[in-house]
């Protein structure tokens, strides 16, 4: 059985004791955050997985988005592949994350090996709201 020393670094608190204990190693670093348990033997284990998740949540970087399952079909992807008639779907998951309506339109670029979407706002003349897709 494994009991938590203290109580691991969260947020802001966590990234500027990351960023003071810069020249640490990874496991020192993550130890010093809280991030370790002791076991009944009185051995300090290092958890890098739950260290490196706090960090990416703190920066805004979730891993597993709240309500991106829906239950149904696969979870979105950044990969996708030209369909045989030659088209390439995003998916709804990511259009409803953008909070995109039917209707909204879009300015395609083609670049070197990429694809730029521009949403085109219909009540003003600039544009906004770009995302790349990648081409295979």
């Amino acid at each position: 059985m494994t009991e938590t020393a203290t109580t691991p670094l969260t947020g802001k608190a966590l990234l500027q004791k990351v960023k003071e204990l810069s020249s640490l190693p990874r496991r020192e670093t993550a130890k010093r955050c809280g991030y370790y348990t002791v076991t009944k033997n009185k051995q300090t284990r290092v958890n890098l997985t739950d260290f490196y998740d706090a960090v990416l949540a703190a920066r805004g970087i979730p891993l597993s988005p709240e309500g991106s399952k829906d239950g149904r079909g696969r979870e979105p992807t950044y990969r996708v592949s030209v369909h045989r008639n030659g088209q390439i779907v995003i998916g709804a998951a990511y259009t409803q994350a953008m909070g995109l309506k039917p209707g909204d339109e879009f300015e395609i670029k083609l670049g070197y090996k990429h694809i730029h979407l521009i949403q085109i706002d219909s009540g003003k003349t600039d544009r906004n709201g770009s995302s790349d897709e990648d081409e295979d």
